[in-house]
């Protein structure tokens, strides 16, 4: 069952501004989630912003949640560590406009407004627990500009650790994303993989198990707004943005190493999704985690990911895949530089 998750408690805070000024003011964007811990620090240019300094690191935060209801304290540390690292590079930077945002672990957990009262008390953030609908529309203001204009409609999905967020999209005239419908799944790839995953592997059988929920959780949001027959109509594009579609285009591209700058905006074929997906299968964990797009911190994980992923190919066959890596750390930037105008 979802927790209150501090609707009472926590409600929006206008950003933090720290005193002083300076002709370019900085701008952070921190976003914790199930699995990770991001942050971006930039300034404001003429075409969006250029970013100065960032910051990633896999905390799990969520592990063991589905099982306990609770933040473990193992996670709780993993975390304030990393959170400590923020803290420091927005002070020594000289951050004045800031936005911390907690996604579905923080929703979940009973313990969350605990941990994250110690967060702001033991390093200066204050983070937001802020509902699945914020965090879809933060991740689809941080995409949006990879949106296709010649297609009338798009499907938009973050695939994260404790949840995933699909919104259905129809473009206006001049390109603008309206968003007509959202639902936000319980299932991300840790919870999935502590679910279907045994001794860190999710077997054949598994893999199909959890594309038969996915399919079951989506079905009555694709009847209600008529996706399929738009699919079929070739209105419709894809875009995704997560950890799992950014993997998956490093590998098919054959990177000697993740770059953002190769997988960001690219074109995946539905093919080439099953492909690659169906050669992770075969691989074990380890093998998983030499992979050099793929490493040890999300060997176990990816296979969920790729289930997920070929769910929803499978029942919206549009055919091909735009991959962002970009989501709600750059939306939140962009809707921080707005409210300075």
């Amino acid at each position: 069952m979802v927790s209150n998750y501090t609707q009472q408690r926590r409600r929006r805070k206008p950003p933090f501004r720290r005193q002083g000024s300076t002709p370019a003011p900085l701008y952070a964007a921190l976003d914790l989630g199930t699995n990770n811990c991001r942050m971006l620090i930039a300034k404001r240019t003429q075409q969006g912003f250029h970013v100065i300094d960032s910051f990633s690191r896999i905390t799990r935060l969520g592990e063991d949640l589905a099982q306990s209801g609770l933040l473990s304290q193992d996670a709780m540390e993993r975390t304030l560590k990393a959170l400590s690292v923020c803290s420091k590079k927005i002070q020594s930077r000289n951050v004045q406009f800031i936005r911390s945002v907690a996604t579905e672990a923080c929703r979940r957990a009973k313990n969350a407004d605990l941990f994250l009262d110690r967060v702001e008390r033991e390093t200066g953030i204050s983070l937001e627990a802020i509902p699945p609908i914020e965090e879809a529309s933060l991740a689809l203001t941080g995409c949006a500009s990879l949106l296709n204009l010649q297609k009338p409609k798009a499907l938009v999905f973050d695939i994260g650790g404790g949840s995933t967020e699909i919104m259905w999209i129809e473009l206006d005239r001049v390109g603008d994303p309206q968003v007509v419908d959202v639902i936000s799944l319980p299932i991300g790839v840790v919870t999935v993989s502590e679910k279907y995953a045994s001794a860190q592997e999710v077997t054949a059988q598994n893999y199909q198990a959890i594309q038969d929920r996915v399919t079951e959780e989506i079905s009555a949001f694709s009847e209600r707004n008529q996706i399929a027959e738009q699919v079929r109509a070739g209105q419709v594009q894809m875009l995704g943005t997560s950890g799992t579609v950014t993997t998956l285009g490093a590998i098919h591209l054959r990177l000697p190493r993740y770059l953002r700058s190769k997988v960001d905006g690219m074109k995946l074929p539905f093919d080439e999704i099953y492909r690659v997906s169906e050669n992770l299968t075969k691989m074990d964990c380890d093998q998983r985690a030499a992979h050099p797009c793929i490493g040890s911190n999300r060997a176990d994980l990816v296979l969920a990911g790729c289930a997920i992923l070929e769910a929803l190919c499978k029942l919206w066959p549009v055919g091909e895949l735009t991959i962002a890596d970009r989501g709600i750390r750059e939306g939140i930037l962009l809707k921080l530089m707005r409210e300075q105008d």
